[in-house]
């Protein structure tokens, strides 16, 4: 009786001390600037959750400086191919339009502290223009939120090769424009933030998101989880891939 008692408690140990110290957890919401009742009700979510605004909206840069002066991280969600529009990125285009495009958009989104992918499938599989784009963005002091809309990108490998700050989206909220759906989802992240010590979400201002956070978000520390500003999950992770992106902390796309 006494060995297995403390077989038991050698095992629970292990366990222990196998697990993450903390789990933390970063939140962005995608395609804000489209719609002011929306974009209100999502800087209204209690916490550290990052904005990431579209060049190509209405109030991009009105919501950019409220959001600022609410102090929350801006980001600049940029346009790539399959993506559409005057500030979006494809890859036949020269490097001195897209450096153009950018600074365009950057000029809309003041405030932007770094910039994530919106759409990007075919772009942000092209080496060259994302080996460009990273130092680009070192240059200017900014980060790299790599969305991962696509298996074959290497954006954060290109930003993992020359040391700029950046982390990768491990769950997407809304694939599934359900409140069942997306509440799964957010379980899921809690789960992977447990396993791996952290998880970064990706959802959009869509009314079924909005509601599932409003309710979720204050329960988070109830479930042993930490929602983190997006600058300290960049130093959480300091620039390692997470086990689904790499080996080693490495990236696979390299």
């Amino acid at each position: 009786m006494r060995y297995l008692l403390c077989l038991l408690l050698c095992l629970l140990a292990g366990v222990a001390q196998a697990a993450p110290a903390k789990a933390y957890m970063s939140i962005i919401i995608d395609d804000l600037g489209q719609s002011s009742e929306r974009d209100s009700r999502t800087l209204a979510l209690p916490g550290p959750v990052t904005l990431a605004i579209m060049p190509d909206t209405p109030h991009a840069s009105d919501f950019a400086r409220q959001a600022h002066d609410a102090k929350r991280t801006v980001i600049l969600h940029m346009p790539m191919d399959p993506a559409t529009g005057p500030y979006a990125w494809h890859p036949e285009l020269p490097l001195d339009e897209l450096a153009k495009r950018l600074q365009a958009a950057l000029t809309k989104v003041p405030y932007a502290a770094g910039i994530n992918n919106h759409m990007g499938s075919r772009m942000t599989a092209q080496r060259e223009p994302m080996a460009w784009l990273m130092a680009e963005l070192q240059r200017r002091h900014l980060f790299f939120v790599d969305s991962r809309t696509s298996a074959a990108t290497v954006a954060a490998a290109q930003a993992q090769e020359i040391g700029l700050a950046q982390v990768s989206r491990d769950v997407f909220l809304d694939d599934v424009r359900t409140v069942e759906a997306i509440r799964a989802q957010l379980q899921l992240g809690i789960a992977q933030a447990r396993k791996q010590g952290s998880a970064v979400l990706i959802g959009h201002p869509y009314p079924q998101t909005l509601e599932v956070l409003e309710q979720e978000l204050p329960r988070l520390h109830s479930q042993g989880v930490e929602l983190i500003d997006l600058n300290q999950m960049i130093a959480e992770r300091g620039n390692q891939a997470m086990p689904a992106h790499g080996k080693h902390g490495r990236y696979s796309n390299r």
